[in-house]
């Protein structure tokens, strides 16, 4: 079965590089631009993995984090947040809301999709 990757991101710049990168090494990828839409589609498609923009429009990223984890359906699911908040104490903040791990954007594309699969298996 092929692993799902679902995308929340609204910057279409990124989220093509980030589903480049995935599906060039064999992972399905959904999309979302928004935090409602990524939402239906997290409960809707139940991905392997979530990754998580925090500057969304209509919901920020944390609120979106909160109602992935509350949803029993979800709580297994590893999030990570990929965002450009680099300032001091967001990696803290993202993990400290929930999040399985964070990684920095602009991101590296020579080890994303490790970064990726690393979560996966952890």
């Amino acid at each position: 079965m092929q692993t799902t990757v679902l995308i929340i991101e609204d910057n279409r710049d990124n989220y093509y590089l980030m589903q480049y990168l995935l599906e060039n090494k064999g992972y399905k990828v959904l999309g979302a631009d928004s935090g409602w839409l990524g939402l239906e589609m997290a409960i809707y498609n139940i991905p392997s993995i979530i990754l998580l923009d925090i500057q969304l429009p209509e919901m920020d990223g944390y609120t979106v984090l909160r109602r992935l984890m509350s949803n029993p359906d979800l709580a297994g699911i590893p999030i990570v947040v990929v965002s450009s908040y680099a300032m001091t104490g967001n990696k803290e903040q993202a993990l400290s809301a929930g999040a399985t791990g964070y990684i920095e954007k602009p991101i590296d594309p020579l080890r994303f999709a490790d970064q990726i699969e690393s979560y996966l298996k952890a």
